[in-house]
């Protein structure tokens, strides 16, 4: 199978149905967000598959729910990427447990970190501020889906779980900085 088609030269691209479409489209921007959050999340798989890195066991972990994550992002980019609603499809149901699971996690690491007292300023060591980069996509990812919402149908699931993806990156860039023990900068108001 080529990588190019040649179809897309005049700046027009097909959803799943063959329905051609602008680039620009709000579906496009929408799927084609989840899609940079996939690659940005790989990036930060990429980091923490380094050896040299701290805290083995808990980026192990953290590793394999980005992988999982990667998956459902998939999923939902072929969602988004169909012109039709189909809440049935498995992929879109699976979302709400998968929000359940996210909630879980943010839990099980919050308590074992320090309060969060003040507003931190994204950083840390290169993972941590890997997923504060994959949470700042996730969340335009999620404006992208919300844009979409206004135009067409839309899963609301799919709201929801990016929502909640967001929230988990979040703890989980300050949870591999505490194993890390790489300080967070608190945002100080000038």
């Amino acid at each position: 199978m080529p990588i190019y088609t040649r179809t897309g030269d005049k700046g027009q691209t097909s959803l799943f149905n063959g329905q051609r479409v602008s680039k620009a489209d709000l579906r496009v921007e929408a799927y084609g967000t989840v899609d940079e959050l996939n690659s940005v999340i790989g990036v930060v798989i990429a980091e923490i598959r380094n050896p040299r890195l701290a805290a083995k066991r808990a980026k192990s972990e953290i590793r394999n729910e980005l992988v999982e994550i990667q998956n459902d992002l998939f999923e939902i980019g072929s969602v988004l990427a169909s012109s039709e609603v189909r809440s049935e499809r498995l992929e879109v149901k699976r979302l709400k447990k998968r929000v359940k699971e996210f909630e879980e996690l943010i839990d099980t690491m919050t308590k074992q970190m320090p309060v969060l007292k003040n507003f931190i300023l994204p950083g840390g060591g290169k993972t941590g501020a890997l997923l504060q980069m994959a949470r700042t996509v996730c969340r335009r990812a999620e404006r992208r889906v919300v844009d979409l919402l206004k135009s067409e149908k839309v899963d609301n699931s799919i709201i929801m779980y990016l929502n909640r993806l967001s929230d988990l990156l979040f703890t989980m860039s300050r949870f591999v900085n505490y194993k890390e023990k790489q300080k967070e900068v608190i945002w100080v108001k000038r």
